[in-house]
C-alpha cells in the first residue's frame, strides 16, 4: 500500500504520540515509511495473528536520534499517516509553520 501524504526526506513533521488518553507531541525529521514484505512480517512476527501483524517500518529522527518503529497502518490520507504501534498510535503529518 502506497502512503498518500507527500514524504520529503529533508521535510519537518509533528509527531502525535497517544497512549490511552495521554498524547505528546513532538516534530521529527528525515520520515521514510515502506511497506514490510510478507516474508518480513513472517520471519519476525510469525507467533502474532494476521491482524497483529506489522504493516509497515516507520524510520524518522527525534532530537537528533535515529528512532525505527514498526506498526499497522490505521488511517492512510493526504494529511497524515497513522500507525499502531502495541498500545499505541503514532501519527504523522507535515509541519506547516503559521504564518
Amino acid at each position: 500500500m502506497e502512503i498518500k501524504m507527500p514524504i520529503k526526506f529533508h521535510g519537518n513533521y509533528v509527531l502525535s504520540i497517544r497512549n490511552g488518553d495521554q498524547e505528546d507531541r513532538e516534530r521529527c525529521q528525515k520520515l521514510t515509511i515502506r511497506e514490510l514484505a510478507p516474508e518480513e512480517q513472517q520471519q519476525a512476527y510469525r507467533n502474532l495473528s494476521a491482524a497483529e501483524t506489522p504493516t509497515h517500518q516507520i524510520t524518522f529522527y527525534d532530537f537528533g536520534c535515529k528512532r525505527i518503529i514498526e506498526g499497522i497502518i490505521k488511517e492512510n490520507s493526504e494529511d497524515r499517516a497513522s500507525f499502531l504501534v502495541k498500545e499505541k498510535e503514532y501519527t504523522f503529518s507535515p509541519f506547516v509553520p503559521r504564518g
